[in-house]
């Protein structure tokens, strides 16, 4: 397991942080994990009386785990400047099955290319089943970090 200050460096935070852990990461991919707080926000009304996570939310785990981890871990590696970080950029996602209120998911990345500042992933997630939930591609880009003045 990857030490909680990699998480800390997120720019995300509760509610809307979806990295328990990453469980291993190298030049060429990262694992990591996410289990689904019951009282989040996003299922009091997904679906009435009977919640699943929605699929922008489970896109967005999939993309903090293995874009924007893998991004900060590769920028690191080729020593890019601290005041910098990932935006999504485009996806094309399938998905297969649902994901319910205190479920825990693996998200598994694997780069195709990181090259001219953009970051290409093959993503997949699943559930404690090992069953596929969703799988696709992603890209994102470096960006600088606005902080209001």
């Amino acid at each position: 397991m990857i030490n909680k200050d990699f998480i800390k460096r997120l720019p995300y935070s509760h509610p809307f942080l979806f990295v328990d852990e990453i469980l291993s990461v190298t030049d060429e991919g990262i694992t990591g994990t996410y289990t689904f707080d019951p009282k989040s926000y996003f299922y009091e009304g997904h679906f009435k009386d009977n919640p699943i996570t929605p699929g922008v939310i489970l896109t967005e785990c999939m993309g903090q785990i293995g874009l924007v981890c893998l991004g900060l871990y590769l920028m690191d590696k080729q020593q890019i400047q601290e005041n910098t970080s990932f935006a999504l950029s485009n996806t094309d996602i399938d998905f297969y099955t649902a994901v319910f209120p205190g479920e825990k998911v693996m998200v598994i990345s694997e780069k195709e290319y990181f090259r001219f500042n953009k970051l290409k992933c093959k993503v997949k997630i699943l559930n404690a089943k090992e069953e596929l939930v969703a799988k696709g591609t992603m890209s994102g880009m470096l960006v600088k970090n606005h902080k209001k003045q």
